[in-house]
């Protein structure tokens, strides 16, 4: 068998042991370390150590522990509960006004942090209730929350989009800014489609009960500034400095992660049992990711020098179809993989492989990045895996995995929808990046 073709294979081994259910990092460098120690000898040695290496010296990748930190204090300080009480009183009059508080709360929150499963627990556990209070349709209400959760895969400062840049080689500014507009496409298109059914149908949105109203206009004015203002000192403590050029995704994270903290310290609202959770969370997860980083990018470099990567993307370059049709089949294949798994295999293991087809299409890498950030937003909402239903199952136990299912299911076509007019108009992904570069 040539190298080559073992590489295939390897992949084809690494694709059974994840759906097994063997942990990811540990099964990549096994594979990794196995099939190039076997066609390679030595070299397999030298390729692990100078890839760890080369992670361990990644700086962009320091920004993750100081985003999902700060997201994780945002989480266990309640400041997002407040956001969420302001908009939901302030659109009290709104049909569908729960819908419109939950997607607005969401896309706010997704960009002072770019963790999905805190989002869609968060959103179950305030907005639920009420919804189920005033007669909202569980399956609307249900897509919103976890529709409106996995925006903080897209909107910057998504962690995904951090791992994704050095993984690519592309700045992650660019991918930041190039996500922006695509992101609050799709919240858009969530609002829209929630008002329009709620108006087309009153039962599925009627406005908040009179019970659950404050009583005067001051004392809503008052609960959205103090639930409002918090949020975007974040926002402009890191996308906003990000944005402007002032610091690097690493500074604005740590810058972030220290503004978050002096917030609950000021407001109160932070406790030491909350604060040992906040960092053991992020401890945990960073771990997870930083390791599957370094664990792919060593299968990787293993997997192209057996000449794998070159070998797919000849095969396919032979195709006889133009480019955009064939960023179409590629698109669609990464939509089908994250049906059956998390983003992180895709941009660790599958994009690398695909990238020099990519790059041989003359296909833009910002462009690109962007239309796989938005694909893979159906990873979260797509059974088997969907985490965002077991998220929103866990918090709200009364309503069915079906009908959440069925929620996330209308949410899935608009997201299609979205992903469309990225495709169709790149300038939505590549107008912001090239003006903040001029």
């Amino acid at each position: 068998m040539s190298e080559e073709w073992l590489g295939i294979v390897s992949l084809g081994i690494l694709f059974v042991a994840i759906f097994i259910g063997f942990p990811i990092a540990f099964t990549l460098i096994a594979i990794a370390l196995g099939v190039g120690y076997f066609a390679l000898g030595p070299i397999a040695l030298h390729l692990m150590t100078i890839q760890f290496f080369a992670v361990m010296k990644e700086t962009t990748l320091a920004s993750v522990p100081f985003f999902l930190f700060m997201g994780f204090l945002l989480e266990q300080s309640g400041l997002v509960e407040r956001l969420f009480r302001g908009i939901q009183q302030l659109l009290a009059n709104v049909k569908g006004s729960l819908y419109l508080a939950v997607l607005l709360t969401a896309t706010i929150f997704a960009a002072a942090t770019g963790i999905v499963g805190s989002s869609v627990t968060l959103l179950g556990v305030m907005a639920a209730p009420s919804m189920k209070r005033s007669g909202y349709d569980v399956r609307l209400s249900a897509g919103a929350i976890t529709a409106g959760g996995t925006l903080g895969i897209l909107i910057p400062p998504s962690v995904m989009l951090i791992v994704m840049g050095p993984v690519v080689g592309v700045p992650t500014t660019d991918l930041f800014a190039a996500a922006v507009i695509p992101g609050l496409l799709l919240a858009g298109l969530y609002i829209v489609y929630c008002l329009g059914r709620s108006y087309i149908q009153p039962s599925v949105g009627p406005p908040l009960a009179e019970s659950e109203r404050l009583e005067s206009a001051a004392a809503v004015a008052k609960e959205l500034i103090l639930g409002v203002l918090p949020v975007v000192i974040v926002i402009l403590a890191t996308l906003g400095v990000i944005l402007a050029g002032i610091a690097t995704p690493t500074d604005a994270g740590a810058c972030g992660a220290f503004v978050v903290f002096v917030m609950t310290l000021v407001t109160r609202t932070m406790t030491w049992e909350k604060l040992k959770r906040a960092v053991y969370a992020t401890l945990e997860v960073s771990c997870m990711i930083l390791l599957l980083v370094a664990a792919s990018n060593y299968f990787g470099s293993v997997f192209s020098r057996l000449g794998s990567a070159d070998m797919i993307a000849e095969a396919l370059l032979n195709l006889p179809f133009p480019p955009m049709v064939m960023l179409i089949l590629i698109l669609a294949m990464i939509f089908v993989l994250g049906w059956p798994l998390e983003w992180v295999p895709i941009v660790l293991i599958v994009v690398p492989i695909l990238l020099p087809l990519v790059q041989k299409l003359g296909i833009d890498l910002v462009w690109f990045c962007t239309l796989v950030a938005v694909c893979l937003q159906t990873a979260w909402l797509s059974p088997p895996v969907a985490l965002s239903a077991y998220f929103l199952k866990g918090v709200v136990p009364e309503w069915k995995l079906s009908d959440i299912y069925a929620g996330m299911a209308q949410f899935m076509v608009l997201q299609i929808i979205g992903l469309g007019l990225v495709l169709l108009f790149p300038q939505l992904a590549l107008w912001l990046p090239a003006v903040l570069r001029n």
